[in-house]
C-alpha cells in the first residue's frame, strides 16, 4: 500500500499590522508538502471530485484567472497543495462567518517549503482554520474521511466566541471607510478607533461619550418615567410596588388593562401586556420582580405596536416596527411544536448575534407561559385546528420604518434621549402608526435603554438595513476629523535608533506630546519607560493606546516588520535610509537585497497620500521607492548636484543636502541654509546623512525651521541627559 502524502506546518505567524505582504493582518504559514512536490492536483485520482463536495463554496474564488470559477480552473489545470491550502483556509473562514479574500502561497529556497499568508480578522480563527485546511486537504488527497460540516461548525462557534460582535463589527467597518485607524483594545467589544490624543472608544454601542449618570438613570425605570414626564415627554402613567397585592393595587388605580415591567430590565424581559384581570397581574409581578433586582412598576397599557427607534447625538437615524407572533393550530401539533414549525423556521431567528431576532422557546420564557396561561394553555397543549394563538406581544422589533417616521415622533425620541443623557440611546415607544403626529395617536414612550441592540436596524426583515454605523461614527468623528496624530516610520540600518530619537526630539520641542519606540526603549512624555529594544509591534501599540500622545515616532527593523508587521496602519512619513539585508533576515528566507527591497517597501506603501516619504538619494534601491509611494518625496544627500537630488530639485521636489558644510532645505529653486554641521555636537556632526533624515522629517511635518536648528543645538545623544 502506497504510504498517505503529507502536508507539515514548519511554522505559523500573525502579523499583526501591514506586512510585506498586505496592509491588514494576516497569517504566514510555512508548509512542508513533501512529495505532494511532485503531485500536484490534476495528478490526484478523485481530488477534485472530494474537495469540491466538502466546499462547493470554493466556486466563488476567482484566482488568477480573475473569473467566478478561477481557481477550479486551476485546479483541474494542476496546482500545488500549498495553494489549495491557502484557498480552502479562506474558504472555512468564510463559511464560519468571518469573510476574508487576500491569500498568496509562494514557494521559498527550499524545495517543497512554501510560505502561505491569509487574511484573518482574529488569530485563534486563523490558526485553527489552516489547521483544519491541512486536515481537510489531506483527507480528499488520500481519500480518507472528513467531517467538513462538522469542523464548519466548530469554527463558527470560534468565530461567534472570539470576533467582535456584529454591531461592533458594523462600526468598525464604518471607521475603515472613513480611513479612521482601530485597535481592538480586549477580546471582547471595547475598540479604540484613532491613535494617541485623536482616539475614541466604544464598547458595542457605547462610547466614551455615554455618561454613566445616564446608564443608570437608563436602568431605572421609574426615574427615567419621572425625567420624561417633567420635560413633556408622553409616557404611559403608571406606579412602582414591591409586592404582588401591591401591584394590583396598583393597577385598579391606573386602570385595566395595564402593563408589568422590572424597574431595571431590558430588552424586553419579565414585560408582561394588556393584563385585565387579578390573576394575570399577580402573575406578571412575580414574572417581573424575577427578571429584575426587586422593584416592579404597573403602568397603563398603551394599544398599538412596539417600535425601537435609534438615536445617536441629538437625531433618529433608524426606527424598526414590532411584530405580534403568533402561531395557528393544526389539531395534531403542541405549542412548542407550532412554534418550531411557523416561528423559529425564520431566517432572521437564531442563537447568536448575528441574528436580529432570538428563537422563542415557550417552556423557557415567563412572559410566554403567563400569555398562554391566560389563553388556557400550556407548551406542551394542542390547539385546534385553526386556532391562533398568542405567543409573544414584544421583542420582534425588525420591521425597518425609517422612512416614514413622522418628524413629531422623531422629535419625541430624541427629546427622550436628551433627557436621559445618552449619546446614543434605543428609545422604545408604543404607537398606532409612526408616520402619524404625535398628537394624532395614543402614542408613548415607554423606555430609553443603553447600549442599543442594532441588528434590527443593520439586518431589518425587509430592506438592505441602515447605516447606523456610519451614523455613529460620524458622531464621534466630524468631518474633518480622521482619528489621527503625526506618525513616523523609520527603516533601514543607518543610525536609525538614533535618528528617531532625534525626530522624537525636534516634534517636542514644537510643543508635542511624543511616544517613541525604538531600539533603544520607549520613550512617554520625555521619559524612557521601558531601557529594552522597543522597536516592535507591543510596543508600538503602547504608544497609539495613550491618550495623552499628540506625535508618535516608530523606528521599524526588517525582522519587526517581517516578524509582526507595523504597529500603525499609515503614517504621514515613511523614512528609508538603506535597504540593508543583513544575515538574520535568513531565518524569514530573505536572502539578498532585491527580497530586502520588497521588506523596505512596506514601510513606503503606508505613507498616507498626504503624507511624505524620506529616501536616501545615494541608494539606488532607495531611490525606486519614489514610484511606489502615494503621497510626497523628499530626497536627502550629501551632494546637491547628485543625479537624483538635481533632477528631483528640478521638478519642483524637496530636497535636503550639505553645502560647505551647513545642512540647506531646497523647494524647487527656493533655498534655507539651516545651520552650519560645526553648531552640533561632534556626535551628531559625524552622522550628516542621519542628521539630514531627521530634518527632512521635521521639515515634512511642518515644523518650523527655526525650531528644527534649535532643536539640533539641544539634542543630547545620550538619553539621560536628554530623554529623547
Amino acid at each position: 500500500m502506497t504510504p498517505p502524502k503529507n502536508i507539515q506546518i514548519l511554522r505559523v505567524t500573525h502579523l499583526r499590522g501591514p506586512n510585506i505582504w498586505t496592509y491588514r493582518p494576516v497569517i504566514e504559514a510555512w508548509l512542508d508538502i513533501g512529495e505532494l512536490e511532485d503531485h500536484p492536483s490534476n495528478t490526484l485520482p478523485g481530488f477534485y471530485e472530494r474537495l469540491t463536495a466538502w466546499l462547493p463554496g470554493l466556486v466563488e474564488h476567482r484566482c488568477s484567472p480573475g473569473v467566478r470559477g478561477g481557481f477550479l480552473q486551476r485546479l483541474q489545470e494542476g496546482t500545488w497543495a500549498a495553494h489549495i491550502v491557502e484557498h480552502v483556509t479562506l474558504e472555512l473562514q468564510t463559511q464560519a462567518g468571518m469573510r476574508t479574500g487576500f491569500g498568496k502561497a509562494r514557494q521559498t529556497s527550499q524545495r517543497g517549503v512554501y510560505k502561505v499568508a491569509f487574511r484573518t480578522r482574529e488569530e485563534s480563527v486563523g490558526r485553527a482554520a489552516l489547521q483544519s485546511a491541512v486536515e481537510l486537504v489531506l483527507a480528499a488527497i488520500n481519500d480518507t474521511p472528513f467531517d467538513a460540516a462538522g469542523r464548519i461548525a466548530e469554527l463558527r462557534d470560534l468565530v461567534d466566541r472570539r470576533c467582535l460582535g456584529p454591531s461592533t463589527q458594523h462600526i468598525v467597518d464604518a471607521a475603515t471607510d472613513r480611513r479612521i485607524p482601530h485597535i481592538r483594545l480586549t477580546d471582547g467589544n471595547l475598540v479604540q478607533l484613532g491613535y494617541g490624543t485623536a482616539q475614541r472608544r466604544i464598547w458595542t454601542a457605547e462610547t466614551d461619550q455615554t455618561s454613566a449618570i445616564a446608564e443608570e438613570i437608563a436602568s431605572d425605570k421609574d426615574m427615567t418615567k419621572a425625567l420624561l414626564k417633567a420635560c413633556g415627554v408622553p409616557i404611559p402613567h403608571g406606579e412602582l410596588v414591591r409586592s404582588a397585592d401591591a401591584a394590583w393595587a396598583a393597577a385598579q388605580d391606573v386602570g385595566l388593562p395595564v402593563a408589568i415591567k422590572p424597574l431595571d430590565g431590558n430588552h424586553g424581559r419579565g414585560v408582561s401586556l394588556d393584563l385585565r384581570d387579578e390573576a394575570s397581574v399577580r402573575t406578571a409581578y412575580e414574572v417581573a420582580h424575577e427578571q429584575g433586582s426587586g422593584s416592579v412598576i404597573v403602568e397603563e397599557f398603551i394599544p398599538g405596536n412596539e417600535h425601537r427607534l435609534l438615536v445617536v447625538g441629538r437625531h433618529v437615524v433608524a426606527a424598526a416596527k414590532g411584530e405580534t407572533a403568533w402561531v395557528v393550530g393544526d389539531g395534531k401539533s403542541t405549542v412548542t411544536a407550532l412554534v418550531d414549525q411557523q416561528l423559529n423556521t425564520d431566517p432572521r431567528r437564531g442563537e447568536t448575534e448575528e441574528f436580529p431576532l432570538g428563537l422563542i422557546k415557550p417552556a423557557e420564557s415567563p412572559e410566554i407561559l403567563l400569555d398562554l396561561e391566560r389563553a388556557g394553555l400550556t407548551p406542551d397543549s394542542i390547539p385546534a385546528a385553526g386556532q391562533k394563538v398568542l405567543i409573544q406581544r414584544n421583542g420582534n422589533v425588525a420591521v425597518d420604518i425609517t422612512d416614514t417616521v413622522h418628524p413629531t415622533v422623531a422629535a419625541a425620541a430624541a427629546l427622550a434621549a436628551r433627557v436621559v443623557g445618552l449619546d446614543i440611546a434605543g428609545v422604545d415607544m408604543v404607537l398606532e402608526d409612526a408616520s402619524k403626529p404625535m398628537r394624532s395617536q395614543r402614542g408613548a414612550v415607554i423606555e430609553v435603554n443603553a447600549s442599543p441592540g442594532l441588528l434590527a436596524h443593520i439586518k431589518p426583515v425587509n430592506g438592505a438595513g441602515q447605516p447606523v454605523g456610519k451614523a455613529i461614527i460620524d458622531h464621534l468623528f466630524t468631518a474633518e476629523k480622521t482619528g489621527r496624530i503625526p506618525v513616523v516610520g523609520i527603516n533601514g540600518s543607518q543610525n536609525t535608533a538614533r535618528m528617531a530619537r532625534l525626530l522624537a526630539w525636534l516634534i517636542h520641542i514644537s510643543g508635542k506630546q511624543v511616544g517613541l519606540a525604538c531600539a533603544e526603549g520607549l520613550f512617554l512624555d520625555s521619559r524612557r519607560v521601558d531601557a529594552r529594544n522597543c522597536a516592535t509591534f507591543e510596543a508600538g501599540q503602547r504608544i497609539l493606546i495613550n491618550r495623552s500622545v499628540e506625535a508618535a515616532v516608530f523606528e521599524n527593523p526588517n525582522a519587526t516588520i517581517l516578524g509582526e508587521g507595523l504597529a500603525y496602519d499609515k503614517c504621514d512619513v515613511g523614512i528609508v535610509t538603506d535597504i540593508g539585508w543583513t544575515e538574520d533576515l535568513r531565518r524569514f528566507d530573505i536572502l539578498d537585497d532585491e527580497q530586502a527591497f520588497k521588506v523596505a517597501r512596506t514601510q513606503v506603501d503606508v505613507v498616507l497620500p498626504t503624507g511624505t516619504a524620506v529616501l536616501n538619494a545615494a541608494e539606488p534601491q532607495v531611490v525606486d521607492l519614489a514610484a511606489l509611494c502615494d503621497g510626497q518625496v523628499i530626497y536627502y544627500g550629501l551632494d546637491e548636484n547628485q543625479s537624483v537630488l538635481a533632477t528631483h530639485r528640478a521638478n519642483g521636489g524637496r530636497i535636503v543636502f550639505l553645502r560647505d558644510q551647513a545642512i540647506v532645505l531646497a523647494n524647487g529653486a527656493e533655498e534655507l541654509a539651516l545651520l552650519p554641521l560645526a553648531d552640533l555636537k561632534p556626535a551628531k556632526a559625524a552622522l550628516p546623512e542621519m542628521v539630514m533624515a531627521a530634518v527632512a522629517a521635521a521639515w515634512a511635518l511642518q515644523i518650523p525651521v527655526e525650531l528644527i536648528a534649535a532643536g539640533l543645538r539641544t539634542f543630547e545623544s545620550n538619553p539621560k541627559k536628554t530623554p529623547y
